[in-house]
Parts: C-alpha cells; structure tokens; sequence
C-alpha cells in the first residue's frame, strides 16, 4: 500500500460537474422563492440559496473537518461557480481551487479530473448536492487506506430528507464480518436488499481514495447508461487491484438535494447552521 494513504489527508474533492437534470425539471408542487427558482433552471444544485449557496454549508462542514484544500470539479460552463468562489466568497480556511471535467461522462470520469490536484497523496470525494456531517468527514480523513462512509438506513430515514421510498433506490454497501466493502449494489432489488445483514448501509458517494483509484476509473468501461462510474471503479479496485476499502458506518443523516422537491426541507435543516469556511 503507499505510504501516502496512511496519513491524515488535507484534501477534498468535491463533484460539482453534474448536469442537475432533476432540479431542472418543474414541479408545479413546490413553491421556490424567484432566486431559487433561477438557479434551480440551470441545475447547478451547489448554488441553490438557502441564506447562503448550499455549497457554502457543506464547505463549512468539510473546514470543522479538518481537511484545507478543496478542488471542486466542475464544466467548463459553469462560470457562475466560479466566479462566486473567485470573486465573491472569502475563504478563511480553506484553499479552494478548480479543475475542469470537460464532459459529463460520469463520476469515476470527474475523480480523473482531480489527478493534479491529488498529486500522488490520498483525498477524500464527495457530491456538491449532500450535505455530510462534519464528524462523518473527520473520520474519513483520519482513515488509515482507502475507505468508504456508509449510512444506516434507518437513522436515514428518521433524520434526513429522504423518504423511506425513495431511499429503496439508493445504493447500498455489501460489507464483510471484518469490516471491509465488498461490494457497492446500484439500485438494489428489494430480494438482494432483504438477504443482506442488518442494518443496511447506504452508500452517499462519501470516499477515501488513494492513487490507485485513478488506474481502476481508467480500466473500467461506461456503465449502461454510458457513463464511468465510482461503484465500477471502486469494484476493479477491490478485484483486481486488491485494494482493501475499510467500511466507516455512520448513524448520522446525511441531507440530499436531487430535485426541487428537496430545497424546503434541506433549506429548513439548514437554516440554524452557521457558515465558516
């Protein structure tokens, strides 16, 4: 294993590339007030305001984690974030930079994106459209090797936005009885969900990665949706590679923003939390 994955990591990277396809669907039963009802058109979910720009909470929490250097990826159209980190936000914790992922082709494609930045050291990934708790971020970063953040269905379900419905279609972690993933199923079928152990550890693309993640999200082929994705790479990792990725389990909520219908409800959780970052 290389050493870089042993020590405690300074960086973050953050997927803000995503086309927001959700968020710009209309939903004639939400109501947004007309800021958020722009920015909600153009799908760049981590700019959705809510006091502050939605990115700006879950920065915060990745500062009160530990790590100072954060590289969001993003399009090459996405001048607005940009310009609103370059020009109008004051970081006081943390370095933020930028690299670009010319194409929506895919999670696994974004993290190739961020080989620069990572620069042979371990980082953590993690969306732009969940906010993670600050502890289940601090854990990741202090892990020894590469690891994955995995929640509890239930505690999901009782503190986060998500309903018991929708979260049936997350993914969710298979781990063995040493506390190591073996296997993250897409969309699982409720049959593969019910002979799994409990509880059941849902996966919200929260990762530890080393170097050897840039060779697995370069060996794998687009899923069938076309796209290279981390469950895939992850995957020829742990097969072929033989990386080991310890399994983190939280018992905290993580808060989702995939649709408009989420803006409310993520706004009102929010709404007492201060920013500093």
């Amino acid at each position: 294993m290389n050493s870089s994955t042993n020590k405690v990591t300074d960086k973050v990277v953050v997927l803000a590339r995503g086309l927001g396809t959700r968020m710009r669907r209309g939903d004639e039963f939400v109501v947004l007030d007309p800021r958020q009802a722009e920015v909600a058109a153009t799908g760049v979910k981590a700019l959705i305001p809510m006091g502050r720009p939605f990115l700006d909470y879950i920065l915060s929490a990745v500062a009160a984690a530990g790590p100072c250097r954060v590289c969001l990826i993003v399009g090459p159209e996405h001048d607005a974030v940009r310009c609103y980190y370059e020009q109008e936000a004051r970081p006081r914790r943390l370095k933020i930079e930028f690299a670009i992922q010319p194409e929506a082709k895919g999670t696994a494609d974004a993290v190739l994106a961020a080989k620069p930045f990572a620069a042979g050291d371990s980082f953590l990934v993690i969306n732009s459209d969940n906010y993670y708790p600050a502890d289940a971020l601090h854990r990741l970063a202090e892990q020894e090797g590469s690891a994955v953040a995995l929640c509890d269905r239930e505690s999901m379900i009782a503190g986060s936005n998500v309903s018991a419905e929708r979260i049936e279609a997350f993914a969710v972690g298979k781990v063995n009885d040493a506390g190591y993933l073996e296997q993250i199923i897409e969309k699982p079928e409720a049959t593969v969900v019910e002979s799994l152990p409990r509880p059941i550890w849902v996966s919200m693309n929260c990762w530890r990665f080393g170097p050897a993640i840039f060779e697995a999200c370069r060996a794998i082929a687009p899923s069938p949706r076309g796209e290279l994705e981390i469950p895939a790479a992850v995957q020829y990792a742990i097969d072929t590679l033989g990386e080991s990725f310890r399994a983190l389990t939280l018992h905290d909520a993580v808060l989702d923003l995939s649709s408009r219908e989420d803006i409310g409800p993520v706004t009102a959780r929010l709404k007492s939390m201060e920013v500093d970052y």
